[in-house]
């Protein structure tokens, strides 16, 4: 997939395909930057996570996880499956509740995540040099849009009770 949409990005474009495009480009560029660490896209979103959520002392349960980084529960355990058996993850009941599965990252899987983290770092940066690069305002305020946009409920169901009452 070549970084430029096939008939070039415009005005008429819509909100939604522009922000479906840019998430395309950077998972294809995720993906490739990884792909020699022997590492994807969506192994990077569970593990960067874990690192993160371990450095403030949380050891999430899989739902937790999932939530954290918007992808389905059941994906979620599958990578951490394959993750486990690779050495990076480990999965521990929890004393408290013995349905949840506790996920640490083990000294494999932080040493793994943070070459990752660098590399992520460095192509986070070229994405946003044309806004002047990660400290820039124009950057600290496209991030915050950002948030404002994923804070967003979206109800599907909400968009099917509209379609009933047109006539």
């Amino acid at each position: 997939m070549s970084d430029a949409a096939p008939f070039g990005p415009s005005e008429n474009a819509t909100a939604g395909f522009l922000v479906w495009r840019l998430s395309m480009k950077w998972r294809v560029a995720v993906d490739r930057a990884l792909a020699p660490l022997g590492m994807t896209h969506a192994q990077y979103a569970v593990m960067a996570s874990l690192h993160g959520m371990g450095r403030s002392g949380r050891r999430p349960s899989q739902r937790e996880l999932a939530d954290h980084t918007g992808l389905e529960a059941l994906y979620v355990s599958k990578l951490v499956r394959a993750l486990e058996s690779a050495g990076s993850v480990t999965r521990t009941r929890d004393p408290a509740d013995p349905r949840a599965i506790r996920l640490e990252l083990t000294d494999q899987g932080r040493d793994a995540t943070r070459r990752a983290i660098r590399v992520i770092q460095g192509l986070l940066e070229q994405f946003l040099e044309p806004l002047g690069g990660q400290r820039d305002p124009r950057a600290t305020e496209f991030t915050r849009t950002l948030v404002t946009l994923l804070d967003v409920p979206l109800d599907p169901t909400r968009i099917a009770e509209n379609e009933k009452e047109q006539p």
